[in-house]
């Protein structure tokens, strides 16, 4: 594996959400407040804008549709023919500002629901949740005791999911029932400020590390793989696409916790070829590894 990155867009301010789907890679702005998707010689569009919140987490639905996930009034929103439209309203089972998510091949939503409203209280302990919002429009807490859910990646055979802990400094590891439910398998890795994942097809995890500058990959035994360093940038986000899905997305922001808070931040998306191809929805093709 090659670490050299290539910059495919620069000048973004802060880019969140990265989902491969049809040939692009969907992603949001966050401060722009916009839903984007860029080629993957970094020729880009902007589908949407969402004038009055926050987006952060997109997923794929099984007919192609987008799902957007907005923070603080604590919707998903979908985007078809060109428009958003609301797909589900959380505000009355979640118990603090939403973040990241993803769907899954059956079109579950996975939601990660802080447990407290941004910005982060101190002494916020273990009150992270997830929520699944199923096709029918039922919702409902499947996992407990998170600190800070993040990135939330799921396996292409609907088994695995796996959610960034922020603030516990490492990932969880679930098994999922065939109803969606899921049970902790248990706890891996160890690495500062977890953000955006993305899974690969055997089984490690991408990481993307705010306040080590670095996306890491993270085996199923929870050891550390290979380190892409981003020097002096806050790492954000991955994503495995491409058409063969080799090729590793990395978010990121030349920003702080403290140039956050008063809305500074400049954002761009590289890219690398890795050896192994990503997993989840889409499904990679089969073939070498």
């Amino acid at each position: 594996m090659t670490t050299e990155l290539k910059t495919v867009l620069d000048g973004g301010r802060y880019f969140e959400g990265p989902r491969w789907h049809n040939g692009r890679l969907w992603f949001v702005d966050c401060m722009a407040r916009t839903l984007l998707s860029i080629s993957p010689s970094g020729e880009r569009q902007e589908h949407a804008a969402i004038g009055d919140d926050t987006p952060c987490g997109l997923g794929v639905l099984p007919d192609g549709d987008i799902i957007v996930l907005t923070m603080f009034s604590k919707q998903l929103l979908r985007f078809s023919g060109g428009k958003l439209s609301l797909y589900a309203d959380l505000s009355r089972i979640a118990a603090g500002t939403i973040d990241d998510m993803i769907v899954d091949g059956q079109g579950r939503a996975y939601v990660g629901d802080l447990g407290f409203d941004l910005p982060p209280p101190e002494g916020r302990g273990a009150v992270g949740r997830i929520i699944l919002v199923t096709p029918d429009d039922n919702a409902r807490v499947v996992a407990d005791g998170l600190r800070f859910p993040n990135g939330i990646a799921v396996s292409s055979d609907h088994r695995r999911l796996v959610v960034a802990e922020m603030d516990g400094a490492c990932l969880a590891d679930y098994d999922i029932a065939t109803d969606g439910s899921l049970s902790l398998r248990g706890k891996l890795g160890q690495m500062s400020d977890p953000d955006g994942i993305c899974l690969d097809r055997e089984g490690s995890v991408w990481v993307a590390s705010f306040t080590e500058d670095a996306f890491i990959r993270i085996g199923r035994e929870g050891n550390e793989q290979a380190r892409i360093a981003v020097p002096g940038r806050r790492a954000l986000a991955c994503a495995l696409g491409g058409a063969d899905r080799r090729t590793l997305f990395c978010l990121s922001a030349a920003t702080s916790y403290e140039e956050l808070r008063k809305g500074q931040s400049v954002s761009r998306i590289d890219l690398v070829e890795v050896q192994v191809p990503g997993d989840g929805i889409p499904e990679p093709p089969r073939g070498r590894l």
